[in-house]
């Protein structure tokens, strides 16, 4: 693969990040004006509607299996979202809500460990203490005062730990944008459904809110998973894991000047403790980076 062709890819991806750093701002915002559940159950279904038009071509020839798994992951997402969203509603920094989520990362193989039976690598049993020290000194920030919000995140970390495994368990023959559209319609519908039972629904939605719902669907999660599917066809996925990291750094950054949130110096060292746990859990994929090429 030509080095240009990685430069391009890593650059669409860290553009993902920020997007999906925005994503939670817009997403905050956006909550000022709907029901938690009603707002990300709308939100996925749009967004998975316009997938779908993006890519009506990927559909043809889709065999039912492949539907059944995508959509039992669909759910999944729907539940971890359902997690996700109630946590962001509920919470009072962003930057903290982003680290403990994307704790997901490290969960993934120890998730396998104990419902699939797999053996996860050193780096991973090494970065989980790093992991649970970090949690530490953000839930004991202030005594043991902890925000019952990171709970939440940390079921949204389990919960997309679950959505990862599934995905890689299932022999998916389908296009990333017809699997994505359709894990967000399903996680959609569970959501919008689970909205229906138990919110009440605003008689009116303000012109404000309705702006960081449509930044929400089409910046946040539709242009945002194209490029994502983009730029990890162009790079290869080691590449594409570390890069994926940068969300809670990006996110912490602008609800600092959004929202002029602070963090206690507690607070920063369990977001930097989370970050090494990510990168030591991706050890593997980074050490293939920095790898170095033989010349002859």
């Amino acid at each position: 693969m030509k080095h240009g062709t990685h430069v391009k890819a890593e650059l669409i991806l860290v553009l993902v990040t920020i997007l999906a750093g925005f994503g939670w701002i817009f997403s905050k915002e956006a909550l000022a004006g709907f029901p938690p559940l009603f707002f990300m159950g709308v939100r996925f279904i749009v967004a998975g509607f316009v997938l779908f038009l993006a890519g009506q071509k990927y559909f043809r020839g889709l065999d039912w299996q492949s539907v059944k798994q995508a959509s039992l992951v669909g759910l999944v997402m729907g539940v971890t979202m359902m997690f996700w969203v109630t946590g962001l509603d509920q919470g009072s920094n962003l930057g903290v809500g982003a680290f403990i989520t994307s704790l997901g990362v490290v969960l993934v193989p120890v998730v396998a460990r104990f419902m699939f039976g797999a053996r996860p690598p050193m780096s991973i049993w090494v970065a989980l203490p790093i992991a649970v020290v970090g949690l530490g000194f953000l839930a004991l920030n202030n005594g043991l005062n902890f925000e019952f919000a990171h709970l939440y995140f940390l079921g949204a970390a389990f919960g997309s730990a679950f959505q990862l495994n599934l995905l890689a368990r299932f022999s998916m023959r389908m296009h990333a944008l017809v699997l994505t559209a359709i894990q967000l319609s399903v996680a959609g519908c569970f959501l919008l459904l689970l909205s229906l039972l138990t919110e009440t629904l605003p008689h009116s939605v303000s012109m404000a809110a309705a702006g960081w719902f449509l930044l929400s669907t089409l910046v946040a999660t539709s242009l945002r998973f194209l490029l994502q599917t983009y730029g990890m066809s162009l790079t290869p996925v080691s590449h594409a894991a570390v890069i994926m990291n940068l969300e809670p750094v990006w996110t912490a950054i602008f609800a600092v000047f959004w929202f002029s949130e602070s963090m206690a110096s507690g607070q920063m060292i369990g977001c930097l403790l989370i970050f090494i746990a990510m990168l030591v859990s991706r050890w593997p994929q980074i050490r293939t980076i920095f790898k170095p090429v033989k010349s002859f």
